[in-house]
């Protein structure tokens, strides 16, 4: 009989908990840094009185009155719309700048690979005054006629930084992709657009889903490109959410942020999901039966 060799994990020395707890108690400090103020936001947005220093007592009626307010509702509303709208464009053109970066060689494909990357590296303000120039100035021509700071332009706005991201996020799932499943597609009669729809998007399906979400939370919470192409008539729940911190912050003002931490957070905590999924499925591989 041969001998089971079985690997226990030794209990950790003390040298070893010398060396773990200064890394602990930085990770406890920089999860205090970066929480601790969202969460006293949100636990005096429940609060009796406007004061946002003492806990009077528990009450929603800030969140009555967020609710009820139509401009607040409306600034909701639009930024809904522009995220569901801009998400769908960035999943669409995401993954296909994914499937060609994927599949294909071309001349300039190196260039056009870095400047990919080039809406996620820079900051967002040369983001926004770039946009503000396009559609004032370069837009218009050769018609002359101005480019109105509408709906429009924000939703152009959001995907021209978003889809990048959809891009990333696919491109992963692809890497791990057997293109012996798509050509064993066409030799059983399939064609390109057959192979791709039935093969390539059920594979990448779970990164689709997690661009779209990330897309989505990336347009619902930008302010500082919305505030360069947005108009007077067009208002979104970041733009109105500052409007409301330059007179005070008030209760209300902590409840409409609130709203829009919890929709961000259950957002990204679903895309992770949806990437974590595809990571662990794409580490798997695709079984090979010959």
């Amino acid at each position: 009989m041969s001998d089971v060799v079985i690997n226990r994990r030794l209990p950790p020395g003390p040298l070893e908990y010398l060396r773990r707890w200064p890394i602990q108690l930085c990770l406890v400090a920089v999860a205090l840094f970066l929480y601790v103020p969202l969460i006293s936001l949100m636990v005096f947005s429940f609060n009796d009185t406007k004061s946002n220093v003492v806990f009077h007592a528990f009450s929603l009626k800030y969140y009555e009155k967020a609710f009820t307010d139509d401009s607040l509702v409306t600034a909701l509303g639009n930024s809904l719309t522009i995220a569901t709208v801009s998400s769908i464009i960035s999943v669409v053109i995401g993954a296909m700048a994914a499937i060609v970066l994927w599949r294909f060689r071309f001349p300039g494909k190196t260039a056009f690979d870095g400047g990919l990357a080039i809406p996620i590296v820079v900051p967002e303000i040369c983001m926004g005054v770039a946009m503000l120039v396009f559609f004032a100035k370069i837009c218009p021509w050769p018609t002359n006629l101005p480019w109105p700071f509408n709906m429009g332009a924000i939703i152009i706005s959001h995907v021209s930084f978003s889809f990048p991201f959809v891009t990333v996020v696919v491109r992963s799932r692809l890497a791990s992709f057997n293109r012996e499943l798509e050509e064993a597609a066409k030799d059983l009669g399939a064609g390109e657009l057959r192979a791709l729809l039935d093969v390539v998007v059920p594979h990448i399906r779970p990164s689709l889903i997690a661009g779209a979400l990330l897309a989505f939370t990336l347009s619902l919470d930008d302010f500082v490109i919305t505030f360069f192409t947005a108009g007077p008539d067009t208002l979104t729940f970041p733009v109105k959410v500052y409007s409301m911190v330059r007179f005070s912050v008030t209760p209300e003002v902590n409840a409409a942020s609130t709203i829009l931490i919890v929709i961000t957070v259950l957002l990204t905590f679903v895309a992770l999901r949806f990437q974590g999924k595809s990571a662990l499925t794409a580490g798997h591989g695709v079984p090979d039966h010959t």
